[in-house]
C-alpha cells in the first residue's frame, strides 16, 4: 500500500526575540532594492537530514525554537511586520520592528521517507508542501510573519523548511540568518545559550547619494502594484557537477575563448544556457539572454560588508542571438557572460538606482520571466550544508513553489564540498525532455564521473 505523502501541521507558534538589540524597536525603511521586490515571492529553501534513532523530539523542538528567539535578537526586522504609511499621492513602506507575535514556527509530520525526495527522477511536488507561506507576495508581509520556519517529521527523516520575505534580504542574507541560527543552536548544546555570534549582522542600510532613507512609491493602492504570477506546468530536475567536471568545464571555455579569466560559474552558466536554447528549439534569429543573480556587495566603492542585512542584487544580462550562441563554442558564451560580470561595477549600479529613482517601481515576476532567457540564481558559494542542528550534515536542499519559472536554474554548493556544485533546474516537460538528453549536457557531467548520475 502506498504511504501517505501529505503533509499534517501539528502545531504552530510565534518566536519573539529574547533579546532587544539596539535599534530593534525602530523603523526600518527599505531601500530601492527592497521596495523592488515587493511583489515577488518569499524565499524558500529548505534542508532534509536524516532522524537519529533516538531523537527527543519534543527537546529538539523546543531547542529550535529557544535558538531561533536568540537569533530573531540578531535579525530583529524578521521578527516584525510591514507597515504603511499612507500619505498623498505616495506610498511608504517600511518594516516596523516592533509589530506582530513574532517569527511563525511549525511542526508538521509526513508519511515521506527521505528516499522518496532524494532518489525521486524529479522533485515531487510534496515538496512544496514542505514550506510555509506557498506563493505568498512579499507585499503579504503586512500581515504574515517575514519569515516562518516548518519543521516536517519523516518517517526517517527531518526538513526544515525556512520562508524569508525577500524584501527583507535577498540569498546572501537568508543564509547568514539560516547559518547564524546553526550556529546559537550548536552553542545552546547541553547548557545555557551563548547569545554571541561570530558574524553580526549589519542593518545600517544603504541608500544611494541623493536618495533616502524615506522613499515613497508613486502608488495609491497595493493593487496597482502586486501581482500573483501563476507558474506553468513545470519539471524540477537536480543535476550533480562534480569537482572534477568543474575543472574540466572551466578549462575548455578558457581555452576555447583564448583567457583564463573565465570562472567555473561562468562555465557553467554558459552550458546551461546552451543547453536550454537548445533544447527550446529556437529560431536562430530569436534573440535570447542569460541572466545572473549578482551579489553587489562588493561592486560598490566603497564597498558594503559582506554581512550586510538587505537586498543588494541585480541579475546581470549576457544577450546574443540562438543562431551565434549554438554556432559559436562554449568559450564564445562564456566569455559574453564574464564580460557582462566584469562591467557590472560601481558606475554601472549607481546609474541603475539613479534611474530606479527617476522611474520607481516594483518588480513582477512575469516580467522577470523572459521566455527567451534562462536564469541563474542562488549560490554555490553559500554555506548551506554548514547547518546541522545536532543532526549531522543534511542529505539535500530543497526549495519551495516560490519564483519559479521555465527556465530558471538555481545553483547550490554539492554535497561533497569543495568546488562541486548542484543545479535545480525548472522547465516545461517538453523543454525538459529535450534538455536532459543534450549531449554537451550530458558529457559535461560525465567527464568528472565514472558513470552519468541521476537526480541528485
Amino acid at each position: 500500500m502506498d504511504r501517505d505523502h501529505t503533509v499534517s501541521h501539528l502545531s504552530e507558534c510565534f518566536i519573539k526575540p529574547r533579546l532587544r538589540m539596539e535599534g530593534s524597536e525602530q523603523k526600518c525603511y527599505l531601500t530601492p532594492w527592497d521596495l523592488a521586490m515587493l511583489s515577488v515571492h518569499y524565499i524558500q529553501k529548505g534542508l532534509l537530514y536524516h532522524k537519529p534513532p533516538q531523537l527527543d523530539m519534543e527537546a529538539f523542538l523546543d531547542q529550535l525554537k529557544s535558538s531561533l528567539a536568540v537569533t530573531l535578537a540578531h535579525f530583529y526586522p524578521l521578527a516584525g511586520r510591514l507597515d504603511t504609511e499612507d500619505d498623498p499621492g505616495c506610498y511608504l513602506v517600511y518594516v516596523d520592528c516592533a509589530k506582530g507575535p513574532g517569527a511563525r514556527f511549525i511542526h508538521a509530520t509526513t508519511g515521506l521517507r527521505v528516499a522518496d525526495v532524494m532518489e525521486a527522477a524529479y522533485v515531487p511536488p510534496v515538496v512544496q508542501t514542505l514550506f510555509d507561506h506557498d506563493q505568498c507576495v512579499n507585499h503579504e508581509g503586512h500581515e504574515r510573519a517575514l519569515v516562518s520556519i516548518q519543521v516536517t517529521e519523516f518517517v526517517d527523516g527531518i526538513f526544515i523548511g525556512c520562508s524569508m520575505n525577500h524584501s527583507i534580504g535577498d540569498g546572501t542574507s537568508f543564509w547568514h540568518f539560516f547559518n547564524t541560527w546553526s550556529e546559537i543552536f550548536r552553542g545552546s548544546r547541553g547548557g545555557e545559550i551563548d547569545v554571541s555570534v561570530s558574524r553580526p549582522p549589519v542593518h545600517d542600510r544603504w541608500f544611494p547619494d541623493g536618495c533616502g532613507p524615506i522613499i515613497s512609491l508613486p502608488y495609491k493602492d497595493p493593487q496597482e502594484f502586486v501581482r500573483r504570477h501563476k507558474a506553468p506546468e513545470l519539471v524540477e530536475l537536480f543535476l550533480h557537477f562534480s569537482a572534477e567536471s568543474m575543472a574540466k568545464l572551466k578549462a575548455k571555455a578558457n581555452a576555447e575563448a583564448n583567457t583564463t579569466k573565465i570562472s567555473s560559474f561562468q562555465a557553467l552558466s554558459a552550458l546551461l544556457w546552451r543547453t536550454i536554447t537548445r533544447a527550446r528549439n529556437f529560431p536562430l534569429e530569436r534573440a535570447i539572454g542569460c541572466r545572473l543573480a549578482a551579489n553587489l556587495r562588493l561592486r560598490l566603492n566603497p564597498p558594503l560588508s559582506p554581512d550586510y542585512f538587505g537586498n543588494s542584487i541585480y541579475p546581470v544580462r549576457g544577450e546574443t542571438t540562438t543562431g551565434e550562441l549554438l554556432e559559436h563554442n562554449l568559450g564564445w558564451g562564456a566569455k559574453i557572460l564574464h564580460e557582462a560580470v566584469v562591467g557590472f561595477d560601481d558606475e554601472k549600479v549607481r546609474g541603475l538606482l539613479k534611474k530606479w529613482r527617476e522611474a520607481p517601481h516594483v518588480y513582477q515576476l512575469g516580467q522577470l520571466f523572459d521566455p527567451n532567457s534562462i536564469m541563474m540564481g542562488s549560490s554555490p558559494r553559500f554555506d548551506m550544508y554548514g547547518n546541522e542542528f545536532g543532526l549531522g550534515k543534511a542529505v539535500g536542499l530543497r526549495s519551495g513553489y516560490a519564483n519559479k519559472f521555465d527556465g530558471k536554474v538555481s545553483a547550490y554548493p554539492g554535497y561533497e564540498g569543495g568546488s562541486s556544485v548542484d543545479l535545480e533546474v525548472c522547465l516545461t516537460p517538453d523543454n525538459m525532455k529535450a534538455f536532459e538528453c543534450d549531449k554537451e549536457l550530458v558529457d559535461a557531467i560525465c567527464s568528472g564521473n565514472e558513470q552519468q548520475p541521476a537526480s541528485v
